[in-house]
């Protein structure tokens, strides 16, 4: 009883039951009786709180003190003893006096403009676009040196096309081209400039450095992509022009997104390299035929070592620009697609002469640059180092204009293709006049 009363008169249920009714139907857990135990604390027993100790006062660090004696420190100059008043001073001391003092003018003036120019380094410039600097600018824009291989492989399949050459219709194929390339360019740096900002890579191109401007970009991308479809459509025949506006679409509005989203962007990226020599073909031959999905796939599976090679030294920098390559997210399937494309070049190569495009030469002349191509695709698979994937990478800079090369030597002329068509008409026509009576 007695024991009741003393918590009666200290107030303890009431405490309790106020700070119970302030939980407004919350669960009841352990770290809340806790807090209600430190409000009780606080509240009721004053005693038993806990008191901060007073800060101590900062030790200063030796780096401040340094800072301060810098500031402290004064430029002392000397000072020659002066002469007594009886002693004339001679001319030559005077003429050493007054060339020490214009010596000491002259460095003041010196140090003065060199605090300011690292002033004026330092602080942000408007940069204004100049008129001789706008090629090169432009050339960088639209990514001249793939440009120059996309056009080379397009001529490529013009010069494997199986018909007589006609140099007006490969030279508008071929500007045509260019303007598709330099458009979807264009466009790409115009939806990759937060990106590119950070990789090293690509950190200089001209949309990221604020060389030319947003709109300007996307004019000159315009004035590129519609003349070059127009030309494709109107100068050689409406397939090439729609395969050309089809590869800017995909580049742009597939490839370009994908590259933050799936590791199937290199998938997409290598039908767009592959499009290229399949319009040289149709600009020269106005159809699709056998031949035209051959140079296809060979640009197709040449793309996957050649790519594949180059993101793995640019692992880091992909990384932190936010792309998803196989290269940082699947480096094991990166080597093995490396590898397996390199094999399937060999595949391709004993093709050609199967569909009469080539003679039977090209598989036995192309079979060492096919087994080298080959071999460092194995190493890299095997090593999985920047060496391997560094050799592998500069070997396919070679190899795929050799290919075409060898291959170009080794087509067969459109005067034996049409002599063999010939012999077959004449015997279907023989054969004709035996089965009539």
């Amino acid at each position: 009883g007695l024991f009741f009363w003393h918590l009666k008169n200290t107030g303890i249920p009431c405490h309790f039951v106020h700070l119970c009714r302030v939980a407004n139907d919350r669960l009841i857990t352990f770290q809340y009786f806790n807090f209600l135990k430190r409000m009780y604390v606080t509240q009721c027993n004053k005693d038993l709180s806990q008191r901060a100790k007073p800060k101590s006062d900062s030790v200063a660090s030796p780096f401040r003190d340094l800072q301060q004696l810098d500031q402290e420190k004064k430029v002392i100059h000397k000072i020659r003893p002066i002469s007594p008043v009886h002693q004339p001073l001679s001319e030559t001391s005077i003429r050493n006096e007054v060339r020490e003092m214009k010596s000491a003018a002259e460095t003041e003036d010196s140090v003065t403009p060199v605090r300011a120019e690292s002033k004026e380094d330092r602080q942000w410039k408007e940069m204004k676009l100049q008129l001789k600097d706008l090629p090169g600018i432009l050339a960088r824009l639209s990514k001249i040196k793939l440009t120059a291989l996309v056009v080379s492989t397009a001529s490529a399949g013009f010069a494997m096309a199986p018909v007589p050459f006609d140099l007006t219709c490969f030279l508008i194929a071929s500007l045509g081209t260019g303007l598709a390339s330099c458009a979807a360019n264009s466009i790409n740096q115009f939806f990759e400039v937060p990106f590119d900002s950070n990789m090293n890579r690509t950190k200089n191109r001209p949309l990221v450095r604020g060389q030319i401007s947003p709109l300007l970009a996307v004019c000159f991308a315009a004035s590129c992509g519609v003349p070059g479809i127009a030309l494709l459509t109107l100068g050689v025949n409406p397939l090439t022009g729609a395969l050309g506006a089809f590869n800017i679409f995909l580049y742009t509005c597939c490839y370009t997104p994908l590259k933050r989203m799936s590791i199937a962007n290199t998938w997409v990226g290598a039908v767009v390299g592959a499009i290229p020599p399949v319009m040289g073909w149709t600009a020269a031959t106005g159809s699709l035929d056998a031949g035209a999905l051959l140079l296809g796939g060979i640009l197709y599976s040449w793309q996957f070592p050649h790519f594949n090679a180059l993101s793995w030294g640019l692992r880091e920098d992909y990384s932190r620009g936010g792309y998803c390559m196989m290269s940082v997210t699947h480096p094991g399937l990166c080597r093995r697609v490396a590898l397996r494309h390199c094999l399937a070049l060999l595949g391709l190569s004993a093709v050609a002469p199967l569909l009469d495009i080539t003679t039977w030469t090209f598989p036995i002349i192309s079979l060492p640059i096919n087994l080298y191509i080959s071999y460092l695709g194995f190493r890299f698979y095997r090593d999985a180092d920047r060496s391997s994937s560094r050799k592998l990478f500069f070997c396919s800079l070679w190899h795929l204009p050799l290919l075409l090369l060898v291959m170009f030597t080794c087509k067969k002329s459109f005067l034996e293709k049409e002599d063999k068509g010939d012999l077959l008409g004449e015997s279907h026509g023989r054969a004709m006049e035996i089965r009539l009576p």
